[in-house]
């Protein structure tokens, strides 16, 4: 299923158009649920890039109100996310996988987390590559963020067997909707 997934993800028709209406329900997401620290992630094999959200997020800011951006970095396999500041100008350089990560900046804890889906239920549960990354963190980090699974429509999927350790986000965002996990169905 991840395979088919991936591959229906690189081959998506009208990618602009899908891209901004992403970007929009995405900045409203954002705008209504008022996070303090957003911690992101750097777009890898055809996921939605929320850099310029991001960026046009921070630049938003109030002067009675801070926003902080951050990107995971993995510090070592089987272990959770740690998330860098970064801003626009941040100086990059290679992390594990070959992914972008901030050079030389703080370790900043956010309050809300744009989860990539390689695929979703609309449920919040999530299908990502198989590392179990984002499912260490969200169990090490306390006080639990908000979490916004981040998808294009296409990549819904109606049953996705969940693990014990599997947790549900809170909404999925794509192109055309926001999924909330309904009430009643805990992470």
């Amino acid at each position: 299923m991840r395979r088919a997934l991936l591959d229906a993800r690189s081959t998506l028709d009208s990618r602009a158009e899908r891209d901004a209406a992403l970007a929009a329900r995405l900045a409203e997401e954002l705008s209504r649920r008022a996070p303090r620290c957003v911690g992101f992630y750097w777009p890898i094999q055809d996921e939605f890039d929320a850099r310029d959200v991001i960026a046009a997020w921070l630049a938003a800011t109030s002067p009675d109100q801070s926003r902080l951006a951050a990107l995971p970095v993995v510090t070592a396999p089987a272990t959770p996310l740690v998330f860098h500041r970064w801003t626009p100008d941040t100086p990059m350089m290679e992390g594990r996988y070959r992914i972008p990560v901030p050079r030389d900046t703080e370790v900043l804890v956010p309050d809300l987390l744009l989860v990539p889906c390689v695929g979703f239920t609309r449920d919040g549960l999530r299908l990502g590559y198989g590392g179990g990354f984002y499912d260490r963190t969200l169990y090490a980090m306390k006080p639990a963020p908000q979490t916004l699974g981040i998808a294009y429509d296409l990549l819904e999927v109606q049953d996705l067997s969940a693990e014990a350790h599997d947790l549900a986000l809170d909404a999925i965002v794509t192109e055309s909707a926001t999924y909330a996990r309904p009430p009643g169905n805990p992470r």
